[in-house]
């Protein structure tokens, strides 16, 4: 089911532009067209998160993976809600 929404939205989002500060910059002039400015990585803070948008506009929001509480699922499941709490308590922080 994720696979087939994610490829859903992926197919009608292809002209959607990549954020920038997700794209590289190994010209000049996508330097100075701010390629990759303000570009965060997640592993040199302390909770291995960012509010960094790496989504087109369009699919801010979308989830595609639901996981249950059974088996090793659940602790995904946990984790994605901690995610969740973190980007709730530090939407302002950016």
């Amino acid at each position: 089911m994720a696979y087939r929404s994610a490829k859903k939205d992926a197919l009608h989002s292809m002209s959607e532009p990549v954020p920038l500060q997700l794209r590289n910059a190994p010209t000049k002039l996508m330097k100075e067209l701010n390629y990759g400015k303000g570009y965060q990585y997640a592993h040199d803070t302390e909770e291995k998160l960012t509010m960094m948008q790496t989504m087109p506009d369009s699919l801010i929001g979308r989830e595609y993976y639901h996981p249950t509480t059974q088996g090793s699922e659940a602790k995904i499941k946990q984790r994605l809600e901690e995610i969740a709490a973190w980007h709730a308590q530090n939407k302002n922080r950016e």
